[in-house]
């Protein structure tokens, strides 16, 4: 249940003209995807909060689930299986039953962006979507960013200053001055486990030090 002062993106939202070009033209060639703005996945009471970049095409934008029908769901959603995180069978398909627990999944990025890269005014429209699902998540304690670009929007939608003072580490857990902690992780992608930059156990890591700050309730 969204509370007060939580906005999701319309399905038809504006504000991104070359997000929603690029999307009118996927829907004639993909009339079956989503092709929209993805919402996010999990309660907003959850004291985990897991931010990726944007949506995937053959992932979310198809799906319209975050991280769902793509490789990086597949390790994404076996962690947090692992890790108690989330219940259920993980199916590649919004309708597999799977559950998150204490955990929610965003993007900083709603909409699919052309080659995967968002604009800075594409990051700085959709910023106020993301400020205002951190606002409405009282027993947030962890964000979890999601390679570099994540890590950069989150400590911008909560204004975190300087930047520079909290820069992206694998495997860092940064105490945020006002009492979150942001986790960071290399993106979950394809790209990154075949070319070893990110390895099963080393993403078993960062969950592993987050379950030490967020144990089981």
């Amino acid at each position: 249940m969204a509370l007060p002062g939580f906005e999701e993106p319309p399905l038809n939202c504006p504000r991104c003209p070359r997000l929603v070009a690029f999307l009118d033209g996927l829907r004639g060639a993909h009339p079956d995807w989503k092709n929209a703005p993805v919402r996010s996945f999990g309660d907003l009471d959850a004291r985990l909060l897991i931010v990726g970049l944007a949506p995937g095409m053959r992932g979310a934008n198809r799906t319209g689930r975050p991280f769902t029908g793509d490789y990086a769901g597949d390790l994404l959603y076996s962690t947090l299986l692992k890790f108690g995180f989330a219940t259920g069978t993980y199916g590649a398909d919004p309708a597999d039953g799977l559950r998150l627990a204490d955990c929610r999944i965003a993007n900083a990025v709603r909409c699919l962006p052309p080659e995967n890269k968002p604009l800075p005014i594409e990051f700085t429209a959709c910023r106020p979507f993301l400020q205002s699902e951190i606002a409405a998540m009282p027993r947030a304690r962890v964000i979890l960013a999601l390679g570099k670009g994540a890590h950069d929007q989150a400590l911008r939608a909560l204004a975190v200053r300087p930047a520079s003072a909290y820069p992206f580490v694998h495997g860092r857990l940064h105490m945020l001055p006002n009492g979150l902690m942001l986790a960071d992780s290399y993106h979950c992608s394809r790209y990154n486990t075949n070319t070893g930059r990110l390895t099963t156990a080393m993403f078993y890591d960062v969950f592993a030090g987050i379950r030490r700050v967020l144990p089981p309730v």
